[in-house]
């Protein structure tokens, strides 16, 4: 695939982990980045987000494919693997390595756990595990075991980093990344290259100028920004989706039970994920005719297609 110009260009994206089959919280997803690459007269693309092999079952990826063939949500680009990816990712590695942004650490969650308590601090419910930077200055005689990047203004581990973006549904936002996140990994302690890296690393190799994903993602925003300052990258303009939620107020998700999409009536699919984005009712009789003003009318909601800031 060659690299677009991301600044030439609107280039969206779709990027599904095939942990199991989509569920509507995954089509609203997917419909969303969808319009919007077409309300801006852009191309979509689909990457299979597969680095976390363990939890990726064979054939779950044939499925999410089959599923969005099966509501007519086609990319322009043929789909990309990230399990194929892995060179790319290691020479991003090695350039932070490089720079002395990245370290080794050889820390266990268990440590990780303790540090923070002795330090007074408690982890609040589906809280960030802040990393205390415990290995930031040396391993102190431990084995590595993972690899991180410096969330500090300097190399040498000192000064506090605040990270500033602007959503285009959410406005402002602002992250204290040394504070509320710590040093975050790299490549795990499992050997897996972790989802920060590889998603800054494909997008930018992709082109991607657009980034639509659901609001439950939008606290990882700051990382990535970070990682894209590190390697040159260009920044991409940021579009987080309200989120569907389960019957316990919760992101209707596969680890709270959300069931497969039912796609016995593809339209009915696509409308039912419409209206969880705000759109009105289309009247129409087919996919393509439902598609086209599904788009028709996030254009009109997103401005006709004028409302994208410059990229940064």
């Amino acid at each position: 695939m060659r690299r677009l110009d991301a600044r030439a260009l609107y280039v969206g994206r779709f990027a599904p982990s095939p942990t199991g089959p989509l569920h509507e919280g995954s089509l609203v997803a997917a419909l969303a980045s969808w319009l919007d690459a077409r309300a801006h007269g852009g191309r979509w693309l689909i990457r299979i987000e597969d680095v976390d092999r363990p939890r990726c079952p064979a054939g779950a990826d044939a499925m999410v494919l089959s599923q969005l063939a099966r509501v007519r949500l086609l990319p322009d680009e043929p789909p990309v693997w990230q399990s194929k990816r892995e060179a790319a990712y290691r020479a991003a590695l090695d350039r932070l390595q490089a720079s002395g942004w990245a370290y080794p650490c050889g820390c266990s969650r268990k440590d990780i756990a303790e540090a923070i308590a002795s330090r007074g601090r408690q982890r609040e419910r589906h809280g960030e595990l802040v990393y205390p930077g415990t290995c930031r200055h040396g391993l102190n005689g431990k084995p590595a075991r993972a690899w991180r990047l410096r969330s500090t203004s300097t190399a040498d581990g000192e000064g506090a980093l605040r990270i500033a973006w602007r959503d285009r549904r959410l406005g402002e936002q602002s992250q204290d990344l040394t504070d509320e996140v710590g040093d975050f990994v790299l490549l795990r302690a499992d050997g897996l290259w972790a989802y920060q890296l590889a998603v800054v690393v494909d997008d930018g190799w992709q082109g991607v100028t657009d980034v639509v994903r659901g609001e439950d993602l939008a606290d990882n925003t700051p990382r990535q920004i970070r990682l894209q300052e590190m390697l040159g990258l260009p920044r991409p303009r940021y579009l987080h989706t309200p989120l569907v939620l389960g019957g316990n107020g919760e992101k209707l998700s596969k680890q709270n039970g959300a069931r497969a999409l039912d796609l016995g009536d593809p339209l009915a699919a696509l409308r039912r994920a419409g209206a969880r984005l705000g759109l009105p009712a289309l009247e129409a009789r087919t996919m393509p005719e439902w598609l086209a003003s599904a788009a028709a009318a996030w254009s009109v909601r997103q401005g006709g297609g004028r409302d994208l800031p410059p990229l940064a």
